[in-house]
């Protein structure tokens, strides 16, 4: 087990810098394009790819690093140079943690590398899981797989909502129902590419920020997988049912929880990348900008919204790095550490970035100014991947013990 420790390392600088060029040469100059654009922004994906940030190989490093903090650092140098081209470039990720965390070497080895293309031809994958009736209640999931024994095969059928990459992702990571009495412990996920008939894309959302980044549904109507394609395998997904079946806790969980617990810390970094940049530019504007003969920073009024944003921002990145450092180490989160690096990171990107905005008065307001862009895309880190609604839950009955509703 590593040390938690807050110093970074020469290579850990090393990467932020990097990082933060790619950020500021690459990804700050086409934020506005693809944000009017609403379309994934794939000439910069295909930069990143070129020079290795978009690469199972880069993520899997970050991954490895025993410190926890290559992912935290990297993700939120990305989203500090735009939260819907981050989105674009970081989206797979969750697909290919799905299938690392429960598929089997075979399956690990096959499907993810396939994810994420190569810097000729690049590709992106989907992890499905919400539906329409189904969102914070991963219980009412109506998608269905029943297994077909003679042919060997999973027959899929249902609608997915909110997918990011659904419907232009090559490799889809379904979630279903196998045993619906069970609830969420009767589920499991698929390997589903785009080619597999009965497989389609439903609606495409135009969505209020993070419009950089596809989210689309995805339909079902009786797609028919081959076994293999059911991550982990027939016989553990069978030992997973049989202790559920006898009211035993499962090891793994439900597998969009799991899933979801191991992205938070993730979260938290793009929102303590998005809080970060609309801080940075509320601090040059309030040092330029000049009323009553003097700069609006010498302005208490200004100057404490200034402090406060800075210490919000700091306390945040605390929280996601020792989240960070607690997942890699395998340290359980007994108190909700994930949850509360998420919750806090993304409201922490709500307040700074409205608070942006008010320093830099009407201009903040206008899209000739980023602040408004990053207000935007500040928002959804308080929805997806777990409400903020769903993290105090989860925060409260680890703090009472208490089975809080």
């Amino acid at each position: 087990m590593a040390d938690f420790s807050l110093e970074l390392t020469e290579d850990q600088k090393t990467l932020r810098a990097w990082l933060h060029d790619f950020a500021k040469d690459v990804i700050r100059p086409a934020a506005h394009e693809w944000d009017e654009r609403e379309e994934t922004p794939w000439p910069v994906l295909a930069e990143a790819a070129k020079v290795g940030i978009y690469s199972l190989e880069f993520w899997g490093q970050q991954w490895f690093d025993p410190t926890g903090l290559g992912v935290p650092i990297a993700v939120e140098e990305l989203f500090w140079g735009d939260a819907g081209i981050g989105l674009a470039i970081t989206g797979t990720n969750l697909a290919a943690v799905s299938v690392v965390s429960t598929g089997t070497n075979e399956q690990i080895g096959e499907w993810v590398p396939q994810m994420y293309g190569t810097p000729d031809e690049v590709k992106v994958a989907a992890f499905c899981s919400s539906e329409p009736d189904a969102g914070s209640d991963v219980g009412a999931m109506r998608t269905r797989a029943v297994y077909d024994q003679a042919r060997d095969e999973w027959v899929l059928n249902g609608t997915k909502t909110w997918a990011t990459n659904g419907g232009i992702a090559d490799v889809h990571v379904v979630v279903a129902s196998v045993e619906p009495e069970l609830g969420t412990r009767g589920q499991a996920s698929f390997i589903v590419p785009a080619s597999t008939p009965g497989f389609s894309q439903g609606q495409k959302f135009a969505k209020h920020g993070i419009r950089a980044s596809h989210t689309a549904e995805v339909v079902l109507s009786d797609v028919r997988l081959p076994g293999s394609q059911l991550l982990g395998g027939r016989e553990k997904l069978e030992e997973r049912l049989a202790r559920a079946r006898e009211g035993q806790r499962s090891g793994r969980g439900n597998v969009s929880m799991a899933t979801f617990e191991a992205s938070r810390p993730g979260v938290g970094a793009m929102a303590v990348g998005t809080a970060r940049a609309a801080y940075e530019v509320a601090v040059d504007y309030a040092r330029h900008r000049e009323q009553f003969g003097r700069p609006i920073m010498e302005n208490q009024a200004v100057a404490f919204k200034l402090a406060d944003m800075a210490m919000h921002i700091d306390a945040a990145r605390l929280l996601v790095w020792r989240a960070a450092w607690m997942a890699r180490n395998e340290v359980p989160f007994v108190n909700a550490e994930g949850s509360m690096s998420k919750l806090y990171a993304s409201e922490v990107a709500v307040r700074t970035t409205e608070q942006a905005i008010q320093i830099l008065g009407g201009n903040g307001y206008t899209r000739d100014y980023p602040v408004e862009r990053m207000a935007r895309d500040a928002k959804i880190y308080t929805i997806f991947e777990g409400t903020s609604e769903i993290q105090r839950l989860v925060i409260a009955r680890a703090a009472t013990g208490a089975a809080l509703r």
